[in-house]
């Protein structure tokens, strides 16, 4: 199923079954999603990802940085990252999205992608650390960018383009039956950056 060229009822749900996900199109201007870009791309402490794959290190391209209420814990790939204290503009963008979503976060990972060549894989977003079928709500900016899902058992696809300050927010069992991921594309050469807004336990942050 291909929902390009469409528009977009944010109330409607994407998946056909087992999950939640809604998008919202462009819910901040273009002039307002320059700045945020621009800030973003000076201000965040960007760091190349990490992972531990059968014992090995690698080292990607991309770029990460994890921020939050706390000093929260986050293991993925077999890493953990400690989260960086909110910047105004990462605040800012939090309450924007909280408020159309109508749910609360505490956390958010960023990611930088310089061009169309860096991508993700698919995989899904239910790390022990993470709030069983909480919300994600994934803020985009620059590039605009394919985004798919799979179902687990199906195999059936899905996939939606996001837009420079378009939200797009997953919620319920959708990380229990369904992967994600951004692919490669070498039609892109311009940068892209997403801040996925998410709710951490309690319990994992470190003084």
């Amino acid at each position: 199923m291909n929902l390009f060229d469409n528009d977009f009822d944010s109330a409607h749900n994407l998946l056909p079954q087992d999950g939640t996900v809604h998008y919202y199109g462009k819910i901040i201007k273009s002039e307002d999603a320059n700045f945020y870009l621009k800030m973003l791309l000076e201000n965040i402490e960007w760091k190349n990802d990490e992972a531990i794959i059968y014992g090995k290190k690698y080292i990607t391209k991309r770029k990460v940085a994890w921020y939050g209420d706390l000093p929260y814990e986050y293991a993925y790939s077999n890493t953990t990252k400690k989260a960086l204290p909110w910047t105004k503009e990462l605040l800012d963008l939090k309450k924007i999205v909280e408020q159309i979503s109508g749910e609360k976060y505490n956390s958010c990972l960023l990611n930088l992608y310089h061009n169309g060549d860096e991508g993700m894989a698919w995989h899904s977003d239910a790390e022990k650390d993470l709030k069983k079928n909480g919300a994600i709500g994934s803020l985009s900016f620059g590039a605009e960018r394919k985004f798919s899902f799979k179902h687990k058992e199906t195999k059936d696809t899905i996939s939606v383009l996001l837009e420079h300050g378009s939200l797009l927010v997953m919620k319920h069992q959708t990380q229990t039956y369904w992967l994600h991921r951004l692919p490669p594309s070498k039609k892109i050469f311009q940068s892209r950056i997403n801040l996925t807004f998410r709710t951490i336990l309690e319990n994992n942050s470190i003084n």
